[in-house]
């Protein structure tokens, strides 16, 4: 059997992350990397809350694009401490990032050690401890969960064992694809 040629051309072409700079993305598009894209996931069950590869570099780009057209007022802007730790351990470290709605439901003190102690990375067979997070604040909204950048390329996925305080339904799993997390040649986290 012979494939079209335009059929073929469509199936080759390149995402637009690829394909073109952030700059040029469509307000669309960077709804798109930010929601539902490689890097960014839906995790059920309902209410689906957002897993996001914070420190992929497209990502990176994407709420940098969104700073530059909105305006830094327009944004929240990351707690400082969280951008100096991530300045200092960027190499060592990724984020995944959890945007929350609502604060007033966070949990108790209960609630936050066992988000310490049962949220883990499972690559392959290995479970890798968080190495820390930073917690949403009224400025900053979102959970930002630290683990070490333990993933090669040569992994099939890496999955997410979540314990989310506040939400119905704590215990959530999120898994990447790591081929899918490629981006210019190079495995983005």
């Amino acid at each position: 059997m012979t494939v079209p040629p335009l059929l073929l051309l469509f199936l080759s072409a390149q995402p637009f992350w690829e394909a073109r700079p952030a700059a040029a993305w469509t307000d669309a598009e960077l709804k798109i990397m930010l929601s539902e894209s490689p890097w960014a996931q839906g995790v059920g069950p309902s209410p689906q809350v957002e897993a996001i590869l914070a420190t992929a570099a497209p990502v990176v780009e994407a709420e940098t694009e969104l700073v530059r057209r909105l305006g830094a007022g327009r944004r929240p802007q990351p707690d400082p401490d969280y951008t100096d730790y991530l300045r200092e351990h960027r190499t060592d470290h990724f984020v995944l990032a959890i945007p929350y709605t609502d604060l007033t439901r966070l949990g108790s003190a209960v609630d936050q050690r066992r988000l310490e102690e049962e949220s883990v990375m499972r690559v392959g067979r290995r479970r890798i401890a968080m190495a820390g997070h930073f917690p949403p604040t009224p400025s900053d909204p979102v959970l930002r969960l630290i683990f070490p950048r333990a993933v090669t390329a040569a992994d099939k996925s890496v999955a997410f064992e979540l314990y989310l305080p506040g939400v119905s339904q704590p215990a959530r799993l999120v898994e990447f694809r790591v081929k899918d997390l490629m981006y210019r040649g190079k495995l983005e986290m």
